[in-house]
């Protein structure tokens, strides 16, 4: 077998025709975002806060506006004060779900941590807090092999009853195949013309700004997303954002916060500069995590690994699955990405259990955001077939020599 070197020059030139797909995409990203701070007139005095109750900061209404037009949404809310990624759906769907109404998944089981949010999974007392505790009913529409979107089911499942889909873009902790933008598109015309009024709601954590549409403009109705993945640029401290139609983000800032302040409330602790920046540079971040993972999935491919998504493959997430098949491989795999990480380098990740999951799971990833996964990362359940999730990558270099060590470490 070749030296890993070579290895990775010959990926590079076999990939140049996706890396300049990637870097299309990128452009016409970076000029959408910077014309939104153009419009919106950005100026120094946004990047300034105000204490206490949180009203009448400018800054933080401009920042929602910013937002919306990037995303093509009626409005925007951003926030500090979502906990996760996880808790930004969750306002989400408790805002616009109440006792009666009826939550469908079209994409079969949601990742663990919404299970507990839906009430599917938990300990007694979290499937009490949870959506089914309070009375929405729920349904999923499984997975055709456990990997294809089934059309037909949701047709046929979809109905006047129906108050919110649940779109889930990225496959989470699964072999499936996540979302592309068409394939959102697709799902949206049929929910719609099945029943007009249903919310389509889509998860869009990993996905921004990995194409040049987002969901909003290919009919979902609402869509939210975590700051420490793509949408915070890899500088964003915490939060997270929901976009779509004014109603219905109306709905889950009062989630957030409460009846009669809404939107209207929340000092934002001096965060709107990171905020601001952390968006601007998103797509050209996002655009060499994409490069990541297209040169990992060659690379894998190449030494007899399954990968997927194939390199020459449509990209919709920042997330490649590399499927080792033993968990002694799984675990070097991530303990040598955390070897090369700026951020506790000197750390030795071990698989164990963590709230919201079923399994152990090991997690590798120095970052220096705590949990951010628009830098580079990498876990897996400690379940066949051990599968590694790797996503992010702040640069593009990162990640071949992450890529590099790991390949010197097996090949001999």
């Amino acid at each position: 077998m070749k030296a890993p070197n070579e290895i990775i020059k010959q990926a590079e030139k076999d990939i140049q025709k996706q890396f300049e797909i990637t870097d299309e995409i990128r452009d016409y990203n970076q000029e959408k975002v910077l014309q939104a701070f153009i419009d919106n007139k950005v100026a120094p005095e946004h990047f300034y806060t105000v204490s206490g109750y949180g009203h009448d900061d400018l800054g933080r209404e401009v920042l929602d506006k910013v937002f919306a037009q990037v995303f093509k949404a009626e409005k925007a809310l951003v926030r500090i004060h979502f906990a996760s990624g996880t808790h930004t759906l969750a306002c989400a769907l408790f805002g616009n779900l109440k006792h009666g109404d009826k939550l469908i998944s079209v994409v079969g089981t949601p990742y663990d941590t919404m299970q507990e949010v839906i009430g599917t999974m938990g300990d007694e007392e979290t499937r009490r807090s949870s959506l089914i505790g309070n009375g929405v009913l729920y349904e999923e529409i499984p997975l055709i092999n456990n990997s294809e979107v089934d059309y037909d089911g949701i047709e046929k499942t979809i109905d006047d009853k129906t108050t919110m889909v649940l779109i889930q873009r990225s496959k989470g902790y699964s072999t499936r195949k996540s979302l592309t933008i068409e394939d959102i598109e697709k799902i949206c015309k049929i929910v719609k013309s099945k029943n007009p009024d249903c919310i389509c709601f889509v998860d869009n954590c990993y996905g921004e700004f990995v194409d040049k549409k987002e969901p909003l403009e290919v009919g979902a109705d609402l869509m939210a997303g975590s700051l420490i993945k793509n949408a915070g640029g890899g500088i964003v401290e915490a939060g997270g954002y929901i976009a779509g139609k004014e109603l219905y983000v109306e709905r889950s800032a009062i989630r957030l916060t409460a009846p009669g302040i809404g939107s209207e409330g929340g000092a934002m602790f001096n965060q709107h500069r990171l905020m601001f920046q952390g968006l601007f540079m998103a797509p050209s971040v996002v655009a060499d995590a994409v490069k990541g993972v297209i040169l990992a999935s060659k690379i894998f491919d190449e030494i007899g690994y399954d990968s997927y998504p194939k390199y020459y493959e449509k990209r919709t997430d920042i997330i490649q699955n590399i499927t080792f098949g033993k968990p002694e491989l799984l675990e070097k795999f991530c303990r040598t990405i955390q070897s090369l990480s700026p951020v506790n380098g000197y750390v030795t990740p071990i698989p164990e259990y963590i709230p919201g999951y079923e399994d152990k799971v090991i997690m590798a990833g120095g970052t220096f955001i705590e949990g951010s996964t628009i830098e580079l990362s990498a876990d897996g359940p400690m379940r066949e077939p051990y599968v590694a999730y790797m996503q992010g990558g702040l640069n593009y270099s990162h990640v071949k020599i992450a890529l590099r060590r790991f390949l010197e470490q097996i090949i001999k």
